[in-house]
């Protein structure tokens, strides 16, 4: 610690376990405490400014103190603060942001069934896939792919299915079933000299092969994020999800899209799966569906699928699953109105708008020495440091250069998300250009720190 612990960090450190975060070296690190939000700004507990250029974790889109949203939840909670979906109960908050998610969905969406989280939305999918093949008298079809550096949530099944080994370790993860294919992230594990028309056909090919492998008839469902998130921001390449559907759709394997990080405009459409040519039977929300302020997830379900539940309900005398607080009208109501709000502030076309910026400002990083590669769809993107730029070698993991990277970010009042070594970028998505502009140049002067300390301490 460069200083003392306040009253206000002594505590924290005294009482609360901090997810992915060093645990051990917490005392040494310190804990920042955050105390008010405008727009796109945070101040800690002791007055200092940070744009938070991760919209919290990608999901604060319209950024702190919409007065919108905080009055649709004070006139929610005066009103019922709490009921749930059980036994034919029903809320008003639920259809009505049921109505708006079938709305604007990219794919058609017979009826919506609500989480608490996006954890539990892509668990409640995996669950229903199995109910839906056991309705179907197909009890062997339960495997599920995922992909590697996939993220999907940490509970038990929505962890099996992320793909990085930290959410696995001693915590004795995957899952039996659980099948993860390649990675399409072409600056990292294309061959010598492969193109991304190329690399897409050989990942396409590997895929096959898996499903061959293990037999599709024993394969229930695909997940995948448009763009992968907590993975590093990784983008595929054009084309890759339309190579790989009719592979799935020749075994009859739904896919799922975790749009937990990329819906709601973020990547300048919608939804993910409309900037990246995918085409899903089922689709996860969450995150930016409430501007998370309040927690909400849902999970959309086309009408074969709920055909296949009244069935099976019908055959078992009630369907057994649902949250407490799935459905809460809280969450609900502030998830319409921030629809509302992305509505009328066309913020799909905002977003395209600074995407131009965004990546100018983004490309003009790739110059600098430490920059191996950067990458954005819309307003979500990553720069990835490396120690040699020709050769794409990363740090050793132990030097923790990206965590440092942030930690220098945060120094000149920026907050980012170091993934490995890739400094992940995803502001509210109702930043302007004058903001946009200040953010990058904070990680400008972030970068550049680091460099100078890879410098000072010979760390290439």
């Amino acid at each position: 610690m460069n200083a003392p612990l306040t009253n206000l960090q002594a505590r924290d450190l005294d009482a609360v376990i901090h997810p992915y975060s060093p645990l051990h070296k917490l005392r040494e690190t310190g804990v920042t405490i955050l105390g008010e939000g405008k727009g796109v700004f945070v101040y800690d507990s002791q007055g200092n400014e940070y744009i938070e250029g991760m919209a919290g974790l990608w999901c604060t889109g319209l950024g702190f103190g919409n007065e919108e949203l905080i009055d649709a939840a004070t006139q929610q909670l005066c009103a019922l603060p709490y009921y749930h979906q059980f036994s034919g109960k029903g809320t008003e908050p639920a259809i009505a942001l049921s109505e708006k998610l079938k709305e604007i969905a990219p794919t058609p969406i017979d009826k919506v069934m609500f989480t608490s989280s996006g954890s539990e939305a892509n668990d409640t999918q995996i669950k229903l896939v199995w109910y839906y093949n056991n309705a179907l008298g197909r009890p062997q079809k339960k495997k599920i792919i995922s992909r590697l550096k996939a993220y999907h949530g940490v509970t038990l099944m929505a962890a099996s299915l992320t793909g990085l080994p930290n959410n696995h370790r001693d915590f004795d993860l995957p899952f039996d079933g659980i099948l993860h294919t390649d990675c399409p992230h072409h600056y990292r594990f294309a061959q010598d000299g492969e193109s991304e028309q190329d690399f897409v056909a050989r990942l396409a090919k590997s895929l096959e092969d898996l499903i061959e492998r293990e037999g599709g008839d024993t394969i229930a469902a695909m997940i995948a994020e448009p763009v992968m998130g907590a993975g590093g921001v990784i983008v595929p390449p054009e084309g890759y999800f339309e190579a790989i559907q009719p592979i799935l759709d020749a075994h009859d394997i739904v896919l799922i899209d975790d749009e937990v990080i990329n819906g709601f405009g973020r990547t300048g459409n919608w939804w993910g799966a409309q900037s990246h040519g995918m085409k899903p039977h089922m689709i996860s929300a969450a995150k930016q569906l409430t501007s998370a302020y309040a927690p909400l997830g849902a999970v959309m379900l086309p009408k074969f699928m709920v055909e296949a539940l009244e069935d099976q309900s019908a055959k078992i005398g009630v369907f057994g699953h649902g949250y407490t607080y799935g459905g809460h009208p809280l969450g609900c109501a502030v998830g319409v109105k921030a629809i509302e709000i992305y509505q009328r502030l066309n913020i799909v076309e905002h977003v395209r708008s600074l995407t131009p910026l965004f990546e100018k400002r983004l490309q003009a990083l790739s110059d600098h020495p430490l920059v191996g590669d950067v990458r954005n769809s819309g307003l979500m993107g990553a720069a990835e440091i490396v120690a040699d730029k020709a050769t794409k070698r990363p740090f050793d993991i132990s030097q923790g250069v990206g965590a440092k990277c942030a930690a220098f970010c945060q120094e000149h009042g920026l907050i980012l998300r170091a993934i490995g070594d890739a400094m992940a970028i995803c502001p509210p998505m109702i930043i302007t250009e004058d903001e946009l502009n200040a953010l990058f140049d904070r990680l400008e002067g972030g970068v550049n720190d680091t460099e100078a300390l890879v410098s000072r301490e010979d760390l290439r």
